[in-house]
């Protein structure tokens, strides 16, 4: 009956009327909180403004379901401030440090930051569903920026700190736990990362040395640092719900019970149609016909591992600033294909950690693959748009967005122009066919548009998870390395022949 207008209203309404120790609990069948407790803190800002300016809208109970005009402007405001409060200055600190790094000109920053700024995924999403995806992508931009400006601790508190706004930052949690770990840890003669600084506490602080054969430095100080830095600032955010439980519940079953909310493993595999490989794949698989709950979770599980270990491998053995962005896009794109319960919104953060890497140069390939990958984040997310009334605001962000960037102009290999026109010609397709297709089909199959959405956009999702890992590898010098390999094999071949002919 509702959607997420509701959901943001309703827990702006409970945490300005209730005790902190009900937040998670207060009749949960109606919208109940289900997010970490910085997302809670927000509510509780914003709908004290709010309820300023009219209590009518923020009262207990008796404006459930309650909108209007004032209201709408109102929930939209709040989203431009949290905007402009955290998503935007992120990127312009991140972006000033990565090009910075990559020795990127003034024009290519400055095309970068209005590419970061005007991602139509985000904007439509946040400002059409009364989100507040950015406040979580500007904190962990915040951290990646503080990462490459040496700046550890400072990016720990920053990292965790999107994961108490939302749980959905956890895509790119491993990566993060990667770097920060390759940092702390050296392998034989790896003093640093090729001459970049280490560690918060620097090359100086206390370390140990494993003897041969193993040859690896630990550094010790660093490490303990960054553990500090995680479990205080987790502790902050979670510390009033355990220090003020309320009277029915104690400070452990508190907690419990938060976690439970803000992990509902019980919803499924996926919500709606999401264009990963469960949903995809679930056209020919029953997947819940044929697997029970526990199942699911462990293969989801271990396909997922499976997915983020390449781009979290190398991270760990090669932490270079360069690779950050990569990793953290590669492993994004892993959880958003394999893991369970997945939403349709979700890709919003591979796509947003995808597009940072602007920020350090822009080829014409580069810019044809960012350009193509949000595109198909847009039409992944036309079923619910189309739901919501927001066409218009599709058509609009998606075609400027394709103009600011020149999408016209495709990427040298032939194989991505395929692809890439293929895609755009199915997408036409499925867009005109659902104008012009009769209803007696609608009616016989009434999820065939958003199952061919599903499809297409999981073969180009698939495709640009492939190209990120090949960038990445490309970018830590693996592509040069295996070729030189090929290389000296290849001559060593021939040299093996010719003695055979003499």
């Amino acid at each position: 009956m509702y959607g997420d207008f509701e959901a943001q209203r309703h827990w702006m309404e409970i945490t300005i009327h209730l005790p902190i120790g009900q937040w998670y609990w207060y009749d949960l069948g109606w919208w109940g909180l289900d997010y970490p407790p910085l997302t809670a803190y927000h509510s509780w800002v914003c709908g004290k403004i709010g309820s300023l300016v009219s209590t009518e809208w923020f009262a207990l109970d008796s404006s459930r379901g309650y909108e209007s005009y004032n209201q709408r402007v109102f929930m939209r405001a709040t989203v431009a401030v949290s905007d402009y409060l955290v998503y935007v200055p992120a990127v312009v600190i991140f972006t000033k440090w990565h090009s910075r790094a990559a020795g990127t000109d003034r024009y290519d920053r400055s095309i970068a930051l209005a590419t970061l700024l005007a991602l139509p995924g985000l904007i439509v999403v946040d400002y059409g569903h009364f989100q507040y995806n950015s406040v979580m992508l500007g904190l962990a931009i915040l951290a990646f920026a503080s990462f490459l400006a040496d700046r550890l601790l400072w990016g720990s508190l920053f990292f965790v700190m999107s994961l108490c706004f939302k749980q959905m930052a956890l895509y790119y949690a491993p990566a993060v736990f990667a770097y920060l770990l390759g940092l702390c840890v050296s392998f034989g003669s790896r003093g640093g990362e090729d001459g970049e600084s280490r560690g918060g506490g620097g090359n100086g602080g206390f370390s140990i040395t494993l003897p041969a054969p193993l040859k690896v430095r630990i550094d010790l100080q660093t490490l303990l640092l960054l553990g500090v830095t995680v479990v205080s600032t987790f502790a902050v955010m979670v510390a009033p719900f355990a220090v003020f439980p309320g009277a029915e519940h104690g400070a452990a079953q508190q907690l419990a019970q938060m976690v439970h909310r803000v992990f509902p493993f019980a919803r499924g595999l996926w919500e709606d149609k999401v264009a990963n490989f469960w949903c995809a794949t679930n056209v020919v698989f029953k997947y819940r016909e044929l697997l029970g709950q526990t199942a699911l979770q462990r293969i989801s599980l271990g396909m997922t591992l499976l997915a983020i270990l390449p781009p979290c491998g190398l991270l760990f053995l090669r932490p270079k600033k360069n690779l950050l962005p990569w990793g953290v896009a590669g492993c994004a794109w892993g959880f958003f294909l394999f893991s369970f319960q997945v939403h349709e919104k979700s890709v919003l953060l591979p796509m947003v950690a995808m597009t940072l890497v602007v920020a350090g140069g822009l080829d014409r390939d580069l810019l044809s693959w960012i350009g193509w990958a949000n595109n198909v984040a847009m039409f992944s997310m036309w079923p619910l748009l189309r739901r919501e009334g927001l066409g218009l605001q599709y058509t609009v962000l998606t075609a400027l967005w394709s103009w600011l960037l020149s999408l016209h102009e495709l990427p040298s290999s032939m194989f991505a122009k395929i692809l890439h026109v293929g895609f755009y010609a199915g997408a036409i397709a499925l867009h005109v066919a659902e104008i012009t297709v009769t209803d007696g089909i609608v009616q016989r199959f009434p999820d065939i548009w958003v199952v061919g959405n599903v499809l297409l956009c999981f073969v180009a999702f698939g495709s640009i998870y492939g190209w990120v890992l090949y960038r990445m590898a490309d970018e830590a010098g693996l592509v040069d390395d295996l070729l030189a390999v090929l290389g000296r094999a290849s001559e060593e071949g021939e040299k093996e022949r010719l003695k055979k002919v003499e």
